[in-house]
């Protein structure tokens, strides 16, 4: 080749990424990743690309949309979409968008190789298409498009967690006791009842067990209820919180 191409491969399973790379590096293409839509078209229009593969499903925006917007910015690079969910109507839309090739997973070097060589040969030279890019306004309105999920942490989960630790700690702490010695109750209540005459001594000794039970289960619904009453506010608070940060 008389100057290197460079390609972009938009795919969330990195894995996608570095078979591309190792498959056209050493044939002389520059390979560059993203990792979802949003990335992707920041990057195409921070410099030039002569050719784009991108996955179908993936978080946020999809493949499908990746190519309706590349080739209504830049209808002149070349897009092969790759993707293990193919169906007859995804082929279909990305035939009407006007991709290069519609590639089904798991793909070879051979096809990776090949595929890239016929779309930029449909394409012809890189130097004769326009150099013109997306405005700016482009990128505020693919970062005002992502979805809230994909650019904030998830601050209602963090919270719950942080929130519920001293109680799971709390209920283990009171529980595991019970826990060991029931276990224990019911392995010699086991062997005990094999016994015509220990069964009703059982029986009766399992009624008093009841009864001496019923104070401490009463005591420990007492302890526990308000803190899954906070729990639960803090649950509500939070949610809340998060939904007017999402809307603003």
């Amino acid at each position: 080749m008389s100057a290197q191409r460079k390609v972009l491969v938009v795919d969330d399973d990195p894995v996608v990424g570095k078979s591309f790379n190792r498959v056209l590096s050493d044939k002389g293409y520059i390979v560059i990743t993203a990792e979802n839509g949003y990335d992707a078209l920041m990057k195409l229009q921070e410099e030039k690309y002569d050719l784009v593969f991108t996955d179908i499903k993936m978080p946020g925006m999809n493949g499908l949309e990746v190519a309706e917007r590349v080739k209504q910015n830049q209808p002149w690079t070349p897009v092969v979409i790759v993707t293990g969910y193919g169906t007859r109507a995804n082929e279909e839309r990305a035939k009407a968008v006007g991709v290069s090739e519609f590639l089904r997973k798991p793909l070879s070097p051979e096809m990776i190789e090949q595929t890239t060589v016929r779309a930029l040969h449909m394409t012809g030279a890189p130097s004769a298409a326009p150099q013109a890019a997306p405005p700016k306004e482009e990128a505020a309105a693919i970062l005002q498009a992502q979805p809230a999920a994909a650019k904030k942490p998830n601050v209602l989960k963090n919270m719950l967690l942080f929130l519920s630790a001293p109680f799971v700690g709390l209920v283990y702490a009171i529980l595991l006791p019970f826990v060991g010695i029931g276990m224990l109750a019911w392995v010699a209540g086991q062997a005990v009842m094999k016994q015509p005459k220990a069964a009703a001594a059982m029986r009766a000794v399992v009624f008093g067990a009841k009864l001496a039970a019923a104070p401490f289960i009463g005591l420990a619904y007492i302890v526990l209820f308000p803190f899954a009453g906070l729990a639960m506010l803090a649950w509500m608070g939070g949610k809340a919180l998060v939904t007017r940060r999402v809307e603003e």
